[in-house]
């Protein structure tokens, strides 16, 4: 049995005889530890798709979006990113709390290609940044234990837009979303939390 692929993968690729494929892909894409290309690579994404699951299982699948180099490769094993202000829930970081396996899936939609990151996540202060990220409520650290890239013939090709404007800057405020002076969330925003209604977003 390898490493990355469990019965239920060996049954599948039973059925499509895709095992030395699979193999191969394994043999020779799969790492774990940052190439320069993945630091490079992951250096410049300005988003990343996050799945989590809870302790019992279910699935939580996010975005996480913020500007080029706002996930940081560490050291070999290890990448940081930071939580910014949201709807409140924490789906994704509660369920990292009870179980620590996470994915991370990196797209370049200009290029066509796509990174696959697999590992155990931990909540740190944002304190745990240096340098810091401007108003990170908290940092995610991820210990790495597989890397490799995914077939990106299905990606949609697709040219850069403007950044969100609601990515917190130095030296820029952050503007507020609308959501926030809506009725049904105006009375129970967090205490400080407040959204002067000339604001629009």
């Amino acid at each position: 049995m390898t490493s990355l692929y469990r019965p239920s993968h060996r049954r599948l690729q039973h059925l499509f005889d895709t095992e030395r494929l699979a193999d191969r892909i394994e043999q020779r894409l799969l790492r774990t530890a940052f190439s320069a290309e993945d630091r490079e690579f992951i250096g410049r994404m300005d988003m990343f798709f996050l799945a989590t699951a809870d302790a019992a299982g279910r699935p939580n699948c996010s975005y996480k979006g913020g500007d080029p180099g706002f996930v940081r490769v560490l050291d070999a094993q290890t990448l940081m990113f930071p939580n910014y202000d949201g709807n409140g829930m924490y789906l994704s970081m509660g369920n990292l709390a009870e179980n620590a396996q996470v994915g991370l899936l990196f797209i370049d939609f200009e290029n066509r290609r796509r990174l696959r990151v697999n590992g155990a996540a931990r909540i740190l202060p944002a304190t745990a940044a240096q340098p810091p990220y401007h108003e990170a409520q908290f940092v995610v650290a991820v210990s790495v234990r597989e890397i490799f890239p995914n077939c990106p013939r299905y990606i949609h090709r697709a040219q850069p837009a403007a950044r969100s404007e609601f990515v917190p800057r130095a030296g820029e405020p952050t503007p507020v979303p609308g959501w926030k002076r809506a009725d049904w969330a105006a009375d129970v925003l967090p205490a400080g939390d407040l959204a002067p209604p000339d604001v629009t977003g």
